[in-house]
């Protein structure tokens, strides 16, 4: 803790007179144990805002689960649902094993961790339990935007090998290259060799959490390929409408409120002074960036609500809905770097992005049931572009320590550089997990692991791989009339003209 107290008996003694040595003691003593309570005050504050940021990340879990009920069609909904309780699940267990350890287990390269396998040799004076467990919350949020991309038409099995890989590694090595201390991108390094004198600026993932899932999620979609029904034979889409808005705007908002503890929770600490004896300590800097992040949120929802009603005539919620969130996943890598009023310009330009690469996806005839690919990959990329334009000098020193003519927005003044970095980051995400996710989903394939059959995939995966529907309920499209026609079929003529049921 920085401003602690410090006593010299000797000093005291001499302000005290003769004889006063034993007083002096005493009074350091005492001003040593209350700075011993400060210190642990400091340790206690630090760790409950990281721990309760935490769980707010954690309750995205439960968004997303809704979010993708709510996106796919009634026949699927206890398919995705139990996919995005086994994204946590799995992605506990890899990532205590394998995951934090090759992000964060530390002396090691600037590639990959080699210490706390199993959380061996942790706590550590440089991370406690909390931090794991946000870390770990950050690691399934990446699997559950994979989901969303391959919903509908996946072999449970292809679920929990890719979760596990992605949770277990492929998420890790990334947020070691850009969050770690010893990372060779990390703008945290101690031994002053930043990339471009900087280091790449992604304060809570709009490349390592949202371009990592939608990047994988976008190799996973196009070697299954889109799902039954999704263009027709002239190569015109045709929408496969969710089967519940309610689902998608609820699981919007849970989204929304969880957002509070991954980009201002990703300060970790709370109780740290700028400027001693005024508002401007770390605090402020967490208001900060709750704020930008509502504004570029709102900014994309009513950006998106305008644009689709010009280019469809309609005003849909889910849309909107999938706006914010693009919003959300572009301001999250500069957050805490820039002002209010250029998160309004982020969310802005994110709207476009996301509409664009719907637009795009229609074009190549590439299906994502929950525009994850588009919303985490387009609007999580241009984020990172945004950081690099508009990041303030005077934030970037104050989070990640001064530097004199650090490189900061391009358009702040600061110079092409951080751009550069930016730049990089995109490319690297790019390559390595198109490199590992897209391999692993090519694999799947050829082991005929991946895919589920015609069969399975027009009657729901429900009825067929889980045992029965989630609730009564049938789709408007041609799973109802595959039901009624294997009824028919049962029901053969008699040799007297007597239609008769076989049993």
């Amino acid at each position: 803790m920085s401003g602690s107290l410090s006593c010299s008996a000797a000093d005291l003694a001499v302000l005290l007179g003769p004889n006063a040595t034993a007083a002096a003691d005493y009074i350091c003593g005492q001003l040593s144990t209350v700075n011993n309570k400060f210190i642990d005050v400091a340790f206690a504050v630090d760790n409950t805002y990281l721990l309760f940021s935490a769980y707010l990340v954690f309750s995205m879990q439960l968004g997303f689960a809704m979010l993708c009920a709510g996106s796919v069609r009634a026949k699927n909904t206890m398919n995705i649902m139990l996919t995005n309780v086994l994204d946590a699940a799995a992605g506990g267990l890899f990532y205590y094993l394998f995951g934090y350890a090759f992000a964060f287990g530390s002396p090691s390269n600037g590639f990959i961790g080699k210490h706390n396998f199993g959380l061996k040799d942790f706590p550590s004076a440089s991370a406690d339990y909390s931090n794991f467990l946000y870390q770990w919350a950050f690691a399934i949020a990446a699997a559950g935007i994979t989901s969303g991309s391959i919903a509908e038409r996946t072999q449970f099995v292809a679920y929990l090998i890719y979760s596990s890989f992605l949770t277990g590694f492929v998420y890790p090595v990334v947020s070691h290259w850009f969050w770690s201390a010893d990372g060779w991108a990390s703008p945290f390094r101690t031994d002053g060799d930043l990339l471009f004198s900087t280091g790449a600026i992604d304060f809570a993932g709009s490349g390592v959490v949202h371009m990592v899932g939608g990047i994988a999620g976008l190799w996973g979609a196009l070697i299954e390929g889109p799902r039954l029904g999704r263009f027709d034979n002239g190569g015109r889409a045709i929408a496969l409408r969710g089967h519940s808005a309610s689902l998608v705007v609820l699981g919007t908002f849970l989204l929304w409120f969880g957002w509070y503890g991954f980009n201002p929770g990703s300060f970790n600490k709370i109780l740290v002074t700028y400027e001693s004896g005024t508002i401007n300590g770390q605090w402020s800097a967490v208001g900060r960036t709750a704020v930008t992040t509502t504004l570029a949120g709102c900014t994309a929802a009513l950006t998106t609500l305008f644009g689709k009603r010009l280019l469809s005539g309609h005003w849909n919620v889910t849309d909107v809905c999938n706006g914010l969130l693009g919003g959300f996943a572009a301001i999250t890598g500069g957050c805490s770097v820039v002002e209010p009023w250029a998160a309004i310009i982020c969310g802005f330009v994110a709207a476009l992005v996301l509409l664009g690469c719907n637009k795009l996806a229609e074009k190549l005839k590439y299906d994502d049931p929950l525009e994850a690919a588009q919303l985490h990959g387009g609007c999580g990329a241009w984020g990172l572009i945004f950081t690099a334009l508009f990041a303030r000098e005077k934030y970037l020193n104050q989070i990640y320590g001064e530097k004199p003519g650090r490189p900061h927005g391009l358009f702040m003044g600061g110079g092409g550089k951080l751009l550069g970095a930016q730049l990089i980051q995109i490319l690297v995400i790019t390559g390595w997990v198109s490199a590992t996710m897209g391999t692993l989903f090519f694999i799947l394939k050829k082991m005929k692991l991946l895919r589920i059959s015609a069969e399975d995939e027009m009657a729901g995966m429900d009825m067929t791989r889980h045992g029965g529907f989630a609730y009564m309920y049938y789709d408007d499209d041609e799973s109802h009339k595959a039901i009624q026609l294997r009824k028919v079929e049962h029901r053969s003529p008699s040799p007297s003209g007597v239609t008769t049921t076989s049993v």
